[in-house]
């Protein structure tokens, strides 16, 4: 796993994490498997959280993983944060690539579809959307606002937040880092991501829209709208893991993994 950065159209610096055969498929290229996998994180997560899928995944496929604006090891300007300009740097970070399984998590599975909105989907062989909300029903409930507990106080927020992503308890150095991580954007600009004007209708519209192969993986959390959007857009995959936590991909990797080079196969089929 190796870790390189490029420079987006207004001058920011992001980070990418990447692994895999992308040497190998230079010297061999008729040999080995042309899909790319693409991984884009949650609000305020790192890259490194798909360190099991980079490095397993990785064996088969060139798999990347993207630090965005304010995350990780990207930088963390004072603008840019909002889903047109995120969309935009999902755009020139894939630029590049072609034959893409994009596979979004929470924040970055609705940046992943935004990005299909704005730059449509000819460099994607598919999509996975992961544990996140995408428009169908139920509406998911809520109760003291996220955004108004981030106010109030960021750092207890952020650290019950970090705690509650995993459903098997992480390294309590695992989990300050993270806690650190996040709180290298500032509070404005982690609650601009979570504000976004758009309504619920417009991630549906989106994801009904798109044509090629779709994975919903999900908690019981959407098991619900899993199974609307099964029936509501026929052909779609949903998987839905019922004791994980929202990053799933971490507390049941083997199972995650094995899911993602099933859908891989199927897509490279197509």
């Amino acid at each position: 796993m190796s870790r390189r950065s490029f420079r987006t159209s207004d001058g920011v610096k992001l980070s990418v994490l990447e692994a895999g055969v992308a040497a190998e498929r230079q010297k061999n290229p008729d040999k080995l498997d042309k899909l790319q996998l693409a991984f884009v994180p949650g609000w305020c997560m790192p890259a490194a959280l798909w360190r099991n899928q980079l490095l397993a995944l990785g064996a088969r496929y060139h798999v990347l993983a993207l630090d965005p604006r304010g995350q990780g090891q990207s930088d963390a300007p004072a603008r840019g944060y909002t889903a047109e300009r995120r969309a935009t740097d999902l755009h020139e970070f894939l630029q590049p690539l072609s034959n893409v399984v994009l596979v979004g998590w929470s924040l970055g599975a609705l940046e992943a579809l935004h990005y299909v909105h704005m730059f449509g989907a000819a460099k994607l062989a598919g999509l996975v959307l992961v544990d996140s909300s995408i428009g169908e029903e139920p509406v998911p409930s809520s109760s003291v606002p996220f955004t108004q507990r981030l106010r109030q106080n960021r750092v207890k927020t952020l650290e019950g937040f970090v705690r509650a992503l995993f459903a098997k308890p992480r390294p309590k150095p695992e989990i300050d880092s993270l806690v650190r991580g996040a709180r290298r954007m500032s509070l404005d600009n982690s609650v601009a991501l979570l504000s976004s004007p758009l309504p619920r209708e417009h991630w549906k519209r989106i994801v009904h829209a798109f044509a090629e192969p779709l994975l919903y993986v999900v908690t019981p959390q959407f098991a619900a709208q899993a199974r609307n959007l099964k029936e509501n857009r026929p052909g779609t995959q949903i998987e839905i893991f019922e004791r994980a936590g929202h990053a799933l991909f971490v507390d049941e990797p083997a199972r995650f993994n094995a899911l993602i080079t099933t859908f891989a196969e199927s897509v490279a089929r197509k």
